[in-house]
């Protein structure tokens, strides 16, 4: 056990026999340093300027942040990762895990993450915050309700709904199409039960029965708005600008229209501002937003983004799922609008999961096995050049270690990355904290002074919408081509009439494959992308394009991670990942 101040970090290897202390039980017993002094250590932020929930997270003010403008940036690194797979990769992990690093090795640098959603937290995944010795903390508060960012989102959202059914009940001024409302309520949980279902039952008393439904808080239009605005402001005319129904004659009705934007700005005025936590070794992490990358952007928020660049000489930030999904979105949705742009990406994977795209059956991944490697590299194959060709990033490649990886399996990946000229680095920050990521951290750096950034987007804002999605098809997916039916080809031609052509296009599709089929690993070719749906995110100002069976509502599994979260007598959570 090693102590600096009022921190303390265990230095226990968690892949030891010895070690059987699961992620909340290690996040739980690290001592924490108060958040305001650690804040003033690390980045010279003034007390006056934080505003403490409790000891140890605290929002940074919008008024400081703007005092920031005039300072330099720092360099970005984007993590992303290979194709999600059982076996798991451990993006979160190695994006705290390379900042805790580059600290060590005497670097500034800071790591800005997604706020989890509680719908993975209870479903399939249970906690969000990295893991091991490479995590974020408060990890329990984190989790869970954190700063109440994600119910300010949700109410935000119903808000808005409840005004459009409101004005309907009270003689529809607008002329608002009941058939027509496109706007959905949310809940920050996985329910498949509302996906689909009718409102306004019982009488006059209750309004006008329609169809309606529920998507998930994570893959709302207000999570992106609120992730993709650089003030107040701006959030405020995004929110007003929102298509929320059309007349019969398909004029669009926006939040605007029914005077909704304001009080909308108004419950997210606070939990826009930029929460700050820290990692296990007590260096400073942004936790901001949280859309899903399968079914929304996938990243963070713009404003904690920027911030940290202006405070830090490294910002390590993650995008969600492969890079497929995350990392496509945070360049051609986030970076197009914001003005960011990677200096450096990291593509995390592991052997495992590796094996697990190459074929290999799930308990058996501990076991050698170079011949479902070699093929299960084609998907990492494809997420580097990517990176590397399609958005001009200089790549490293860390693989994320295991005790039982072999030597063998260790030299075929570096062999094979080394064809495509990229540096395979084992790291084992999930075992040994920053220590672990010190040699990431070096060639991260050296990457930086050495091999500057060819940053591109990958197709051009005039190109038509149709035009965009084959792109990201055959370019990043490696499909053949992409297929819709008449009725969603004719939606598209009516946005492309409506003047929103202009506007990104927003993929929601599996993650777990480069297809929309989630059983097709590694890297599959030939396939055809098929749109089953199209929504318009007007104040966000992209295209949903929904692929697929992807759900923007996803369901609990047989048995969800919310049967093993409990509290014991003592009041501490256990089972929470």
């Amino acid at each position: 056990m090693s102590i600096s101040g009022n921190f303390v970090f265990f230095e226990a290897n968690k892949n030891t026999s010895t070690n059987l202390m699961t992620d909340i039980e290690i996040a739980q017993k690290a001592i924490m340093q108060r958040i305001t002094p650690l804040a003033h250590e690390k980045l010279g932020i003034e007390d006056q300027h934080l505003e403490p929930f409790g000891h140890y997270k605290a929002k940074l003010s919008l008024e400081y942040i703007e005092t920031l403008k005039d300072r330099p940036n720092g360099k970005l690194i984007l993590v992303t990762a290979v194709s999600p797979t059982p076996a798991g990769e451990g993006k979160t992990t190695t994006s705290v895990g390379l900042t805790d690093g580059l600290n060590k090795i005497g670097k500034k640098a800071v790591v800005c993450l997604r706020e989890p959603s509680l719908g993975p937290c209870f479903g399939m995944k249970g906690g969000a915050a990295g893991g091991g010795y490479a995590q974020v903390v408060p990890m329990e508060d984190i989790n869970l309700h954190f700063t109440g960012d994600f119910h300010a989102i949700g109410l935000a959202n119903n808000l808005l709904a409840a005004l459009v059914d409101n004005h309907i009940h009270h003689g529809n001024d607008l002329g608002i199409d009941v058939r027509r409302v496109v706007w959905k309520r949310v809940v920050d949980m996985n329910d498949r039960s509302l996906r689909d279902i009718t409102v306004a039952l019982g009488g006059v008393g209750n309004g006008y029965p329609r169809s309606d439904g529920f998507d998930i808080v994570v893959a709302s239009e207000v999570m992106a708005i609120f992730c993709l605005s650089n003030s107040v402001e701006e959030m405020k005319e995004k929110l007003g600008n929102v298509v929320v129904a059309y007349t019969r004659d398909r004029k669009a009705i926006h939040a605007r229209d029914l005077e909704a934007h304001g009080a909308m700005t108004v419950l997210l005025k606070d939990a826009f501002k930029p929460n700050i936590v820290q990692t296990l070794e007590g260096n400073i992490a942004f936790v901001h937003g949280g859309p899903f990358a399968n079914i929304a952007h996938g990243c963070n928020t713009v404003i904690s983004t920027k911030a940290a660049l202006k405070m830090a000489d490294y910002v390590v930030t993650e995008a969600g799922f492969g890079a497929d999904l995350g990392a496509e979105k945070f360049v051609n949705i986030k970076c197009r609008k914001s003005g960011l742009k990677p200096d450096a990406s990291v593509v995390v994977a592991t052997i495992k999961a590796l094996k697990y795209h190459g074929g290999a059956e799930l308990d058996t991944l501990e076991n050698e096995n170079l011949k479902a490697l070699k093929t299960g590299l084609k998907n990492l194959e494809r997420h580097v050049r990517n990176m590397s060709e399609n958005f001009g990033l200089p790549c490293i490649v860390a693989i994320n270690k295991f005790t039982y990886d072999t030597q063998a399996e260790i030299d075929l990946v570096t062999n094979e990355l080394a064809k495509l000229e990229v540096k395979v680095v084992l790291a084992d920050h999930w075992a040994n904290g920053g220590a672990g990521a010190e040699d990431l951290a070096l060639e991260v750096v050296e990457t930086l002074d050495t091999q500057p950034a060819d940053f591109k987007l990958l197709y051009e804002d005039s190109a038509p919408l149709w035009e965009k999605m084959e792109t990201v098809a055959k370019k990043i997916y490696g499909a053949d081509g992409i297929e819709a039916d008449s009725k969603v080809r004719s939606q598209i031609q009516r946005l492309e009439a409506d003047g929103y052509g202009k506007y990104p296009i927003c993929v929601a599709k599996t993650q777990y494959s480069f297809s929309t089929d989630p059983n097709k690993l590694g890297a599959p070719e030939g396939h055809i992308v098929s749109i089953r749906e199209v929504r318009l995110s007007a104040g966000a100002e992209f295209i949903v394009i929904i692929c697929g069976d992807v759900m923007t509502m996803p369901g609990l599994p047989k048995v969800p991670a919310a049967n093993r979260i409990d509290i014991d007598n003592d009041g501490k959570i256990v089972g929470l990942f």
